[in-house]
């Protein structure tokens, strides 16, 4: 794995900084998935499939993600 710094709002960055760290592995997760799409050439319904799978197979169900979406607002 490698490092990366990407552009954020403060408030994204501070609310980052707060989340406990299986949240902020899901996130990494999420965020992994849809720059893989860069690398495949896939299109945006065929990455979003497979961010689907790939966060169930993590125990990333669609409760956990609206918390974690509510959380952030």
């Amino acid at each position: 794995m490698e490092t990366i710094t990407i552009q954020v709002k403060p408030e994204i960055a501070q609310a980052y900084q707060r989340v406990n760290p299986e949240k902020k592995a899901r996130i990494e997760t999420l965020l992994e998935l849809l720059l893989q799409q860069e690398l495949d050439n896939r299109s945006l319904a065929e990455v979003m499939d497979e961010i689907g799978y790939q966060a169930q197979a993590r125990g990333l169900t669609p409760e956990i993600l609206a918390e974690i979406l509510a959380d952030e607002s």
